[in-house]
């Protein structure tokens, strides 16, 4: 019997089968201990959230596609294998990214200490051994340079690009997650730093328009 299962018995009947109808409308396969963790995730969340409020989402069946899928979303896109995840928060979408591509090496980052203890007990509870939480700000982080920095809590994709500059390797690239109003932003880019690539993301279960934003240093 799976270590997690007290913890799964605490979600709804509703939740695995929609975390499982929206990884397959993303195409994602998971084997049975990767579905565990997913929910295990949730579950976490779920509990911490109603003492901690890491997260103004309250329902666990909208946290299935607004945190968990949301964070999947962008895993064709993931090739790491150092990545660093900026303003983490609850460790997302890093924790996601990290069950879904065990090969990855995941670092998540913030500044807020409840929300780095949650990372820390998910990582422990989930065994994580690809992930590693840090509490620091960001424009104080130092760390050998990551193959992708991506973010999916930042305000300003300028802010983004600028607090982070020193962390992508010289070929490296952030990955933005934005919604729909990024194009203003992309023109107010630093220099040197160029739009990569731009992918619509569909998000079941959600009707706002979501967007990736891949970043590079222009060569």
């Amino acid at each position: 019997m799976s270590s997690l299962n007290p913890l799964l018995k605490t979600l709804p009947a509703s939740v695995a089968p929609r975390l499982d109808q929206g990884l397959g409308q993303l195409a994602i396969s998971v084997d049975d201990h990767q579905r565990e963790q997913l929910l295990g995730l949730l579950a976490l969340l779920h509990k911490w959230n109603r003492a901690y409020n890491l997260t103004a989402v309250r329902d666990v069946d909208d946290m299935v596609s607004r945190h968990v899928l949301d964070s999947a979303a962008v895993l064709p896109y993931v090739q790491g294998p150092r990545l660093l995840d900026v303003g983490a928060g609850p460790g997302l979408p890093g924790i996601v990214l990290a069950i879904l591509a065990p090969q990855l090496d995941v670092t998540l980052l913030d500044s807020n200490g409840k929300k780095v203890r949650f990372q820390r007990q998910a990582v422990m509870e989930l065994g994580l051994e690809n992930v590693t939480p840090l509490q620091a700000r960001v424009e104080q982080f130092e760390a050998p340079a990551f193959d992708q920095v991506i973010s999916r809590a930042f305000a300003s994709l300028v802010d983004f690009v600028t607090l982070t500059r020193q962390l992508p390797s010289a070929d490296g690239q952030w990955l933005a997650m934005k919604g729909p109003g990024a194009d203003d932003e992309l023109r107010d880019l630093p220099p040197g730093i160029c739009l990569h690539e731009r992918h619509l993301l569909e998000v079941p279960f959600e009707a706002a328009q979501r967007q990736l934003l891949i970043l590079n240093i222009d060569s």
